[in-house]
């Protein structure tokens, strides 16, 4: 998939499509110095990781006005997210050189007045409640939801990205928590699905 492939897959105005050329532009720049992706998804930049981030876009709510990206990495899709939108974006983010990758994205992309990046850790990070909190190819569901916990109100919504195992995460927490969940089917991977959790309990 090219960059005009993904424009036209999306519909995102030229404007918008500059921010993500920019950004696209110095991962690859950044690539041979830090690890930010894959070095085999690297060919297939615009379908494997803006395609696969973008689709979560449909389901952000008309209302929401803030979105905590959780193991942010290269920036997929807490970045891609902020650019395709207006929300006020966290990026949470552990690695030094990747945090520092991140500011210099936002600041190419246009979108640093509305995008925070800590470099810390998700259990050490004190932060409000979001209106939505994303983590993609982070950790399995045992392992995220108590991170994810610290950032949840009752009308918060996750967005998780998931491989072809999420059923066996989803019968892993089932002890431990309740969650009101939908699934969508990627359009990345058709083993893969795009997780949508409305609540989030830890079950008594």
């Amino acid at each position: 998939m090219s960059a005009a492939d993904f424009q036209n897959s999306t519909g995102v105005s030229r404007e918008t499509m500059e921010r993500l050329e920019a950004y696209a532009a110095l991962l690859q720049k950044w690539q041979p110095r830090i690890n930010l992706v894959g070095p085999k998804t690297l060919p297939d930049l615009w379908r494997r990781h803006f395609l696969d981030s973008a689709q979560l876009a449909e389901h952000i709510p008309e209302n929401a006005r803030s979105l905590i990206d959780l193991g942010s990495g290269a920036g997929f899709p807490g970045l891609v997210l902020c650019i395709l939108s207006d929300l006020q974006t966290h990026l949470v983010e552990s690695d030094a050189r990747k945090s520092a990758f991140l500011r210099e994205a936002a600041r190419e992309a246009g979108v640093s007045d509305r995008l925070t990046v800590h470099t810390k850790r998700a259990e050490s990070l004190d932060l409000p409640p979001a209106d939505v909190v994303s983590a993609r190819a982070l950790a399995p569901l045992d392992t995220l939801f108590p991170w994810v916990e610290r950032f949840w109100k009752n009308s918060t919504l996750g967005l998780f990205p998931k491989g072809i195992r999420y059923k066996e995460e989803l019968t892993a927490i089932n002890y431990g928590w309740y969650i009101n969940y939908s699934t969508v089917s990627s359009r990345v991977d058709p083993d893969s699905v795009l997780l949508l959790v409305r609540d989030l309990k830890r079950r008594s």
